[in-house]
């Protein structure tokens, strides 16, 4: 690629689902653009890869683009076998683009296209796409990576290699099916909507299974540890034939990545939209984040559902011109998103009273005090209230009774077994600890919130960054994080994530928003670690205080010091 201040070649990728931008398979690449019109280098783009596809005979091939703060997003669509190919087609046509821009020599087109003809003819498999043609038809989900193709889901799948795949006139249809499958997104609570509706299937007895942040857990077995929040977890779960019903943790990184994990949904859910890992992917802003979001939409199946926080404006700002079926939930009764669902007979829920109410388009069919959901700590937690709301959304549009949803909600717990990183909360000698993941100031503002309600003899307070948060992002969670009023703050070092920092600049970034803030500088103390801080903590925790301990690492370590505290 030409080398210039001007066009910088940011990232090539394929994109194997429904995305930010539309609903195709295909490549794309990001461009940053400086001191050039974007929407020249767009029109310049444009005709470039017109010359590449028709040389390559891809008529078939569409082209699409986006345009942010510092550069362009350009897309092209592909066949599902040829999507590396893509990358290399895409990349083609910017190396072509760039050279025109900048009035330099590229490379002779004729051999351009005869190297991507070659490239092409290695990697086309047009068994695949017989398959896919025959899935499609049928209406039966197919996923496909490098190694394996899928029909199906769960119980109703089956698994072939990628170069082992039959004729579509061989294959068993009548035993492929799709199942229910939603996808949870938003900044926060995915994991915790995504755990409380999975609790919700197994309590009407089907075997359900999940993706995260965390792990793949179908039943009671972990099929694997890490972040699984984008399309290789989902397909790892919906190829598993225990399966009977699906909820996919969907994170922001997966869809800019790759795009969604599947075509067709049965429900999704979309949390709420807050500033976090801006400036990625050419999401620079909390707009273009909900854009990116709201890619879920796309993947809702024509009887589905889309279930939406009211009381997030730019939740709201994006929900509504969803033309399909919606729920909207709302703490309020009395919103108006709300109200008018019920006027129009459309499925919504609220809270009146203290009580979650669902109404199903005719009647409020399900009710529950909101003090029964263990983890909305006797419905002080109002975040969690939101994700129990969500969560009955999605379990009412994936068929589920109302005496499983209630069972769900109900034994569902604050525990790090049921629900790890989120809330946590921990009886020590009198002393009530809370343990939470929250990264973001969004989230970390909420627990905040809830402990500054909680009465307390003392507050103490854990907390810690990884360094490659701007200076102005450490100010905002740690100003976020003090709001409850700890009267001892505990900084831990974060040494294995300083990301370019040195020790001790984001401690001493945190100490002189905590010192802004009001936190008195006696009060302030240093800790090597996350789980040296709990320990400090704990040595000094007595009978009615309260501790927020955010914990970013050591989480393993963390929970076993405060377990064994309890002893």
């Amino acid at each position: 690629m030409p080398e210039s201040d001007r066009l910088i070649f940011d990232d090539s990728r394929r994109i194997t689902g429904p995305g930010m931008i539309w609903n195709r398979r295909g490549a794309l690449v990001d461009i940053l653009v400086e001191d050039l019109d974007k929407s020249d280098v767009v029109t310049a783009w444009q005709t470039e890869i017109a010359r590449v596809l028709h040389a390559l005979g891809w008529q078939d091939s569409e082209t699409n683009f986006r345009i942010f703060e510092n550069g362009v997003t350009l897309l092209i669509s592909a066949p599902t076998d040829l999507l590396y190919s893509a990358v290399f087609v895409i990349e083609t046509s910017w190396h072509l683009t760039a050279h025109k821009l900048l009035g330099s020599a590229s490379e002779d087109f004729d051999k351009l296209v005869a190297d991507l003809r070659a490239v092409i003819a290695l990697e086309e498999n047009p068994a695949l796409i017989k398959l896919q043609q025959a899935a499609d038809a049928k209406a039966i989900d197919i996923l496909s990576d490098d190694d394996f193709v899928s029909l199906g889901h769960g119980r109703g799948s089956q698994v072939w290699g990628v170069n082992e795949l039959p004729n579509p006139d061989d294959v068993d249809w009548d035993r492929l099916h799709n199942l229910p499958v939603a996808l949870i997104t938003g900044t926060n609570g995915k994991s915790t909507s995504v755990r409380l509706a999975t609790a919700i299937g197994e309590a009407a007895g089907l075997m359900s299974g999940s993706t995260s942040t965390d792990y793949v857990k179908l039943g009671d077995d972990i099929l694997d540890y890490g972040d699984y929040s984008g399309p290789g977890g989902a397909r790892m779960l919906l190829r598993d034939r225990r399966l009977e019903i699906a909820f996919l943790e969907t994170a922001r990184g997966g869809i800019l990545r790759r795009g969604l994990p599947l075509f067709q949904a049965r429900a999704a859910l979309v949390t709420n939209i807050a500033a976090d890992h801006l400036g990625q992917y050419g999401v620079n802003t909390v707009e273009a984040l909900a854009q990116a979001k709201f890619a879920v939409a796309r993947a809702v199946s024509q009887d589905g559902v889309l279930v939406l926080n009211a009381d997030d404006p730019l939740v709201v700002a994006n929900g509504l011109g969803f033309e399909r079926s919606k729920c909207w939930f709302s703490l309020d009764a009395d919103n108006g998103l709300v109200e008018a669902a019920r006027a129009a007979g459309e499925a919504c829920c609220w809270v009146d009273d203290e009580a979650i109410c669902y109404y199903d388009g005719n009647d409020v069919v399900l009710q529950i005090a909101t003090e029964d959901i263990p983890i909305t700590m006797g419905g002080n937690a109002r975040f969690n209230v939101q994700n129990a709301m969500g969560a009955i959304g999605l379990a009412k549009a994936m068929g589920i009774a109302n005496e499983a949803i209630l069972k769900g909600l109900t034994q569902f717990s604050a525990s790090p077994d049921d629900n790890p990183g989120r809330c946590n909360e921990f009886d020590v000698r009198g002393a009530r600890i809370f343990v939470d993941f929250a990264h973001n100031p969004h989230a970390i503002a909420a627990m905040s919130s809830l402990l500054e309600k909680l009465p307390a003899r003392r507050k103490h307070l854990l907390i810690s960054h990884a360094g490659d948060r701007s200076d102005e992002e450490i100010a905002d969670l740690t100003k976020g994080a003090v709001g409850f009023h700890p009267d001892i703050v505990v900084i831990a070092e974060l040494a294995d994530y300083l990301r370019g920092r040195a020790l001790g600049d984001v401690p001493a970034l945190i100490e002189k928003q905590c010192l802004a803030s009001g936190v008195a500088a006696a009060a302030i103390r240093h800790a090597a670690s996350p789980s040296a801080g709990v320990a400090d903590i704990l040595g000094n925790i007595g009978a009615g205080d309260v501790a927020l301990i955010l914990a970013l690492a050591d989480r393993d370590r963390v929970f076993e010091l405060i377990r064994a505290a309890q002893h």
